[in-house]
């Protein structure tokens, strides 16, 4: 598994230096770090917790890719991200998860960069997928601006604290993923 440096641009934030972050791969020794980022309150409201043991089968199980998000200039453990459908003979891939713990860095652009170019290079992917809540407007923007592209809405599909929210589906085709590169907005090589 090939482990990616990158920077990451981002507009709004120009005269700070962009982040860097590289994924590798989860150990057991990393649960604990990725149930407590998961118990957030920062982050509850806007994912699925698992229990251990579902981790534990992700680290292990070939369909899944596991990663632990590092960042900064020690990269120093900075979230986790989870692949899914990694072997799946449509060439479907979903980004499952992908929990940063300090928000506002860049380490979630940077990592969703790693992340793209894993899936389509690495993992042979034609399309890459997930769903975010409607609730989850920084979420929505980032992959957004990542080139993600809105495929529809599953209304009310999720129970949240005073009511439902839907789910939004979005995804990036192999050849979407190539422009982007080929325009200078992905990883190179």
């Amino acid at each position: 598994m090939s482990i990616s440096l990158v920077p990451a641009a981002t507009p709004h934030r120009a005269h700070r230096a962009p982040a860097r972050a590289r994924l590798r791969p989860t150990m057991q020794s990393d649960l604990d770090y990725v149930l407590t980022l998961e118990q957030d309150r920062e982050n509850l409201p806007f994912i699925t917790p698992w229990e251990r043991t579902q981790h534990e089968a992700a680290i292990r199980f070939p369909d899944f890719r596991h990663f632990i998000i590092e960042g900064g200039p020690g990269l120093d453990a900075a979230g986790f991200l989870i692949l899914i459908g990694c072997r799946s003979q449509n060439q479907s891939l979903e980004l499952k998860r992908m929990v940063v713990k300090t928000k506002g860095q860049g380490f979630g652009r940077a990592a969703l960069r790693v992340a793209k170019k894993i899936a389509f290079d690495d993992l042979g992917a034609h399309r890459l997928w997930l769903d975010v809540k409607g609730l989850n407007s920084r979420a929505k923007v980032l992959y957004d601006t990542e080139g993600f592209v809105v495929e529809g809405r599953l209304r009310d599909a999720v129970r949240v604290s005073g009511g439902y929210d839907s789910l939004i589906v979005m995804s990036m085709l192999k050849p979407e993923f190539e422009a982007r590169r080929a325009a200078g907005q992905e990883i190179f090589a």
